[in-house]
């Protein structure tokens, strides 16, 4: 078989070759270059005769190979026909086979009809004799089971009638597709009027043995009663359901009596009592008529619900009435003591029969998963400290759920709102003594080694808040949960201004105006006044708390989302707390930034003041440079150190002072005019003295040397090469002017006439010249993208920082000349 495939293969093969080589068969066949193939020369026309012999010879074989195929065809019709009428001949052999088959299977089916008639018969009948003896025996039994029924009712023998009672009944289901039959329908009535009479007995037998007025039976319960709740098990639902209503209610006659609205132990402060009154009823019960009533019937538990619904009814009642005299302690108390006991009853029942009393299962509030709540019975204070992280710790496993949670302590919600009064009071009074404490003691002292330190106010306000939040939980998951995150927001932002923003130091002179004092200080030559090291630290620590707080209140908002219901978790959201402890961060390191940039201002102004073009040589760098790297050394290590606990906004920090230190750094350097060669390669010095500190500043006097970020890293290289800039194009010769302005375009990429003036100014060119040089930088501007306004447009319309700040200085020098 392989060999066949391969030869098969091989034979495709060599007829592709022979197709693709023969160009006679191609599609694309053109005589003209076929003949061209053949004679390409006129010396190849003598070998005519001969490719004439091959085309004829081949020829000659096509024609052999058409007449061979074409005489082949001729005999397949004949063939086929032949074929066809062999098939016809064996379907029609086939079709009698199966007809001779098919008559002798009829004729066996015919035999065997004959032969099992007899029997079929006797089956039949076997049958209806046999139904027919059941159903006599079964009437039988009904009949005489009825008598006995009717006998026994009237003897009251209750233990005999439970049992028949149950096979009267499963014996008559049997009869029902025969009551109309008039003997088997009087059958069925007689059993329902002995049903209705043994339970109009039963009852009347409860009844005298418990009455609803007077005192109980004394003696203990009956064999007689007991026989007979075994007889209401087999009787109407109705029958068990009225019995067991009027035992449990005459069962807690006596406590409607005793605790009555108008007794003195009916006050919350007496609850306990209650408590007790029904776990003493519930031990009497188990001694003398726990054997009464079935096991199934959970009477214990049916007493003890029955016994919530009615105090949860009562309290709330006298709860409405006497509403002025509710105090918080006394109401906890009264929820502590509630929920004590459910979780006894949880403990002690299953919980079954919720569903057939008032108060569904599916009503009952969802259990508590509030990660905050520790267990009843731990030995938790209030004083316990909230770490941080505190709220992240491992949950405990979620206990089981309990269903008897809210059967009683429902009615307090609505008496929750003295609660929360509470609560809003308590904490007003926290954040007043946090100020007063804060005012005393001062700020706290200097924590270098830990990294900045927290004010301890913040553990305890969340301590409170966590206090809080576990009484709440036990209490409702509704509403109240609700209007404690309303007062919890509101202590959040009262905290954030009072105790964080409300101490942040306060700076000498705002940036909107001028005081006489300051004017006078800077005409003395003495320095801004700074934050001293303990104010540094204050605004360290404060920072670390409002991030302390941020994180702390995004976690609190996540965890009551998860306690409260879920259809009002929409209704819980801390963004706006968190955004202020945002602002009082963010207002934190704009203080730092100010005060270092406020202490570098004399150095930059002594810089701008400097006769320039009178420098000589090259030296080390300026004094100025020295005086902005020692205040930078001053600050920076402190605000590090404080910081450690929160790098990233320590390097926010660096950032910010970068971006407000940079622009101001050149715009003093455009201040410095005119300037010679000389002093051009001085500032060129002192700007990369500077663009080196710049760079060090994150790790600057630290033994521990870390690369700075990346983000800051590009602030400070961009800004400065930019002074560098700057400083080489007033460097570079102004002749040709051509070559200058080009330089100035290529270095700086800047568009702006204000600063090409600038460069200008600094290079100390003659007013002729400057006009021929800013026609000529016009020239030489790249034309502006479509739909972009001019630069120098634009700078006449609005006045730029620069012009602001001339102007403020101008103020300044006129209020000195009239001091």
């Amino acid at each position: 078989i392989f060999l066949a495939r391969l030869l098969a293969i091989i034979i495709d093969l060599l007829c592709c070759l022979q197709l693709f080589q023969d160009p006679l068969d191609r599609a694309d066949f053109n005589a003209v270059e076929y003949i061209n193939t053949l004679f390409p020369t006129e010396q190849s026309l003598a070998n005519i005769d001969e490719i004439v012999s091959k085309i004829r010879l081949k020829i000659r074989r096509l024609d052999d190979n058409i007449r061979t195929v074409v005489r082949g065809q001729t005999n397949v019709g004949q063939d086929g026909r032949q074929a066809l009428e062999e098939a016809q001949k064996a379907i029609q052999q086939l079709f009698g086979k199966i007809k001779d088959i098919k008559d002798k299977a009829e004729k066996s089916e015919q035999m065997v009809k004959e032969i099992t008639r007899d029997i079929k018969q006797l089956d039949h009948a076997k049958r209806h004799l046999t139904t027919s003896i059941t159903t006599l025996n079964h009437l039988h039994m009904l009949a005489g089971g009825v008598d006995s029924l009717e006998a026994m009712t009237r003897r009251r023998q209750y233990g005999e009638v439970a049992n028949l009672l149950q096979g009267v009944v499963n014996v008559l289901e049997h009869f029902n597709k025969y009551m109309g039959i008039p003997q088997i329908r009087q059958l069925s009535e007689r059993v329902k009027a002995a049903q209705n009479e043994l339970g109009q007995q039963i009852l009347a037998d409860f009844e005298e043995a418990f009455p609803s007025q007077g005192t109980k039976r004394p003696g203990g319960p009956s064999n007689v009663l007991r026989d007979a709740c075994l007889v209401a098990n087999v009787l109407d639902p109705r029958i068990k359901q009225e019995i067991i209503k009027k035992f449990i209610k005459q069962h807690l006659s006596e406590y409607l009596v005793l605790f009555h609205e108008n007794q003195d132990v009916a006050w919350l402060d007496k609850i306990d009592r209650r408590y007790a009154w029904i776990k003493r009823q519930l031990m009497d019960y188990e001694e003398k008529y726990g054997r009464m009533f079935p096991q199934e019937w959970c009477m214990t538990e049916r007493i003890a619900v029955e016994f919530c619904h009615v105090t949860r009814t009562e309290l709330a009642k006298i709860m409405r009435t006497r509403a002025k005299e509710i105090e918080v302690k006394l109401l906890l108390f009264a929820i502590q003591r509630t929920t004590n006991f459910e979780g006894l009853m949880a403990k002690r029942f299953s919980g079954c029969t919720l569903a057939d009393g008032t108060m569904k299962k599916a009503e009952l509030p969802p259990p508590s998963t509030n990660p905050f709540l520790e267990d009843e019975t731990g030995t938790e204070t209030d004083e316990t400290v909230i770490e941080k992280g505190d709220i992240d710790r491992p949950k405990k496993p979620k206990a089981p759920d309990n269903p008897f949670h809210g059967i009683v302590s429902k009615c307090f919600e609505p008496h929750l709102y003295v609660y929360i009064e509470s609560q809003d009071k308590n904490l007003g009074e926290l954040i007043d003594r946090f100020v007063a404490d804060f005012k005393a003691q001062g700020p706290p002292k200097p924590n270098v080694d830990e990294g900045g330190a927290v004010l301890p106010s913040c553990a305890d306000l969340f301590v409170y808040y966590k206090k809080c939040m576990v009484q709440c939980s036990q209490l409702s998951t509704g509403e109240p949960m609700i209007a404690l995150t309303t007062i919890f927001q509101k202590y959040l932002r009262e905290y954030a201004w009072k105790i964080l923003s409300g101490n942040l130091p306060k700076t000498t002179s705002s940036s909107g105006g001028l005081t006489i004092t300051s004017l006078l200080k800077e005409k003395e030559g003495s320095e801004v006044a700074k934050f001293t090291v303990e104010e540094l630290c204050l605004i360290c620590s404060i920072l670390s708390t409002a991030e302390y707080c941020l994180a702390t209140t995004q976690q609190l908002e996540e965890k009551l989302k998860e306690k409260v219901d879920a259809s009002l978790m929409e209704r819980i959201n801390l963004t706006g707390e968190m955004d202020t402890f945002s602002i009082v961060i963010s207002n934190s390191i704009q203080l730092l930034v100010q005060d270092l940039d406020a202490a570098c201002d004399p150095a930059l102004t002594a810089m701008s003041k400097m006769q320039w073009q009178n420098v000589e040589h090259v030296g080390d760098q300026s004094p100025y440079v020295t005086s902005v790297i020692l205040h930078i050394k001053q600050n920076v290590p402190i605000i590090r150190d404080n910081l450690a606990s929160t790098r990233k906004y320590f390097t926010q920090f660096c950032i910010k002072f970068a971006n407000s230190f940079i622009p101001k750094f050149i715009n003093h350097l455009f201040k410095c005019k005119p300037i010679s060669m000389v002093g051009a390669e001085q500032l060129l010095l002192d700007t990369h003295s500077l663009k080196m500190v710049l760079l060090d500043l994150p790790s600057i006097g630290s033994q521990v040397v870390r690369k700075a970020p990346a983000s800051y890293t590009k602030i400070v290289v961009k800004g400065m090469t930019r002074a560098e800039m700057i400083l080489k194009v007033v460097m570079a010769p102004h002749e040709p002017p051509v070559v200058f302005v080009d330089n100035y375009i290529k270095l700086l990429a800047d568009c702006s006439t204000d600063t090409f003036q600038k460069i200008l100014d600094m290079k100390g060119l003659k007013r002729s010249e400057q006009s021929s040089m800013l026609e000529l930088f016009r020239q030489r501007l790249p034309a502006p993208p479509s739909g972009v306004e001019n630069t120098s447009s634009m700078s006449l319309t609005a006045p730029t920082p620069e012009q602001e700040s001339s102007r403020i200085r101008k103020l300044e020098k006129l209020i000195k000349k009239r001091l």
